[in-house]
């Protein structure tokens, strides 16, 4: 973030170091220059987004510099370029602090001399970032929003002690979590299905009951309406019961049958990608350890010409020059291709990590559309079963017992004429 009145850099960008840009010329108007995450400068066209190693020439189709071999550009996320990496690296194992190695042409040559410039990179698991007390500074991808691409470069400490979880595989077990959280989430609608499917039954033997079957009258009708309004909320509860199956229960299960595939491959992928990366870093080291060899036979055989001149000892100094810059050259390949591979990881995580980012959002939506269908299903169900009593409180509020009595009278009657007394 800018600091006080600054104006806030894009992503990415770093001003040249004092006098290289002052050194050639300036660039040609719609040009950018920015640093990619191994800290190579490259141009960006702001009007056409194309992108280069080389530096652009004022006159058209002549590179103002010869570029080296090309590799995967950072990619374009938000509209700008960026390098992605974390601005304080966690610290974790296997940690390595590189040193600016200064001109290409000086890597085979022997300068005990000269001092190397301040530590400016850092590599932690064969991942290389910015050191934290000379990195310049770095803007989020996706600023304000917690995206995942912006999170989760490093490594973090395993909780059981034994070594380091990668960010990605964090990730990848979240999304996991969440796949058997809705796993977990169709059991229980299937278990309120089970529950539902057994009331509905035993409502509908209830009904069948013959308890209290021979009351007359306005109560008996209203006592017949109970026993079918149980009848009719048997078939209601069914009702209700087939919905959730089709309607939630199914599209839970069914939601992304092959996610777990999907998430192991995108896990393979990754992790081979950073494999390839590990083994370009051992490389590296390897070539590195070759050239301190070879610069330090180079220093011998020089002194040992301080001390006896002779054609055999000029021999063998211009052999182990031509040794020391061979791993030199060897050293700058095995540096390029670990810049190569850490470049598609850092582009492969960016779109992997957006990717299930996404995935996550629709899960989350998915579940509470069909959690919603749920409760409006609950509400339609509830008005349903309101319906079948309305029918019996209709009918309670017409039971009349004097009504009830006269028609029974009327019915049952034996005699109206009242017996009398006896005459003598």
């Amino acid at each position: 973030m800018s600091k006080g009145t600054e104006v806030p850099k894009k992503p990415g960008m770093v001003p040249p170091p004092p006098g290289e840009e002052s050194q050639t010329f300036v660039l040609p108007p719609g040009w950018q220059s920015y640093l990619s995450p191994q800290g190579r400068r490259y141009y960006v066209n702001t009007a056409t987004n194309e992108t280069t190693w080389e530096r652009p020439s004022s006159s058209p189709g002549i590179p103002a510099s010869p570029g080296p071999h090309r590799s995967s550009l950072p990619p374009t996320v938000n509209g700008y370029h960026t390098s992605g990496t974390p601005a304080h690296p966690p610290e974790t194992a296997h940690m390595s602090v590189r040193k600016s190695t200064g001109d290409s042409q000086n890597l085979g040559s022997s300068s005990p001399g000269k001092k190397q410039s301040k530590e400016n990179t850092i590599t932690i698991n064969c991942v290389t970032f910015p050191h934290p007390d000379t990195m310049p500074e770095q803007q989020l991808l996706k600023p304000t929003e917690w995206s995942y691409c912006d999170y989760f470069w490093a490594d973090k400490k395993d909780p059981q002690g034994n070594g380091t979880v990668a960010g990605f595989e964090l990730l990848l077990q979240k999304q996991l979590k969440g796949k058997q959280m809705q796993k977990e989430m169709s059991e229980f609608i299937r278990e309120r299905i089970k529950i539902e499917e057994e009331y509905a039954k035993n409502l509908a033997k209830l009904s069948q009951n013959s308890l209290a079957a021979q009351e007359e009258g306005s109560l008996g009708e209203a006592w017949a309406q109970v026993k079918k309004s149980l009848a009719d909320e048997a078939e209601v509860h069914l009702k209700f019961s087939a919905k959730l199956h089709s309607e939630v229960e199914r599209p839970l299960m069914n939601f992304r049958e092959n996610f777990k595939k999907d998430m192991k491959k995108c896990d393979h992928h990754i992790a081979d990608l950073r494999k390839q990366l590990s083994s370009r870093y051992a490389a590296v080291e390897k070539a590195r350890k070759a050239l301190t060899e070879r610069q330090r036979d180079l220093e011998m055989k020089t002194q040992q010409l301080e001390i006896k001149l002779s054609n055999k000892t000029e021999e063998d100094i211009k052999k182990a020059r031509r040794k020391s810059t061979q791993a030199g050259d060897d050293l700058m390949r095995c540096v390029d291709l670990y810049n190569q591979a850490q470049s598609k990881w850092f582009e492969e995580m960016v779109t992997t990590t957006l990717e299930l980012e996404r995935l996550e959002v629709e899960r989350v939506e998915m579940i509470r559309q069909h959690l919603c269908q749920y409760t409006q299903l609950r509400h339609e169900t509830d008005m349903f079963n309101q319906s079948t009593v309305e029918p019996v409180d209709q009918l309670l509020r017409k039971v009349d017992p004097a009504k009830d009595r006269e028609l029974w009278v009327r019915e049952h009657k034996t005699g109206n004429i009242r017996p009398v007394d006896m005459e003598i």
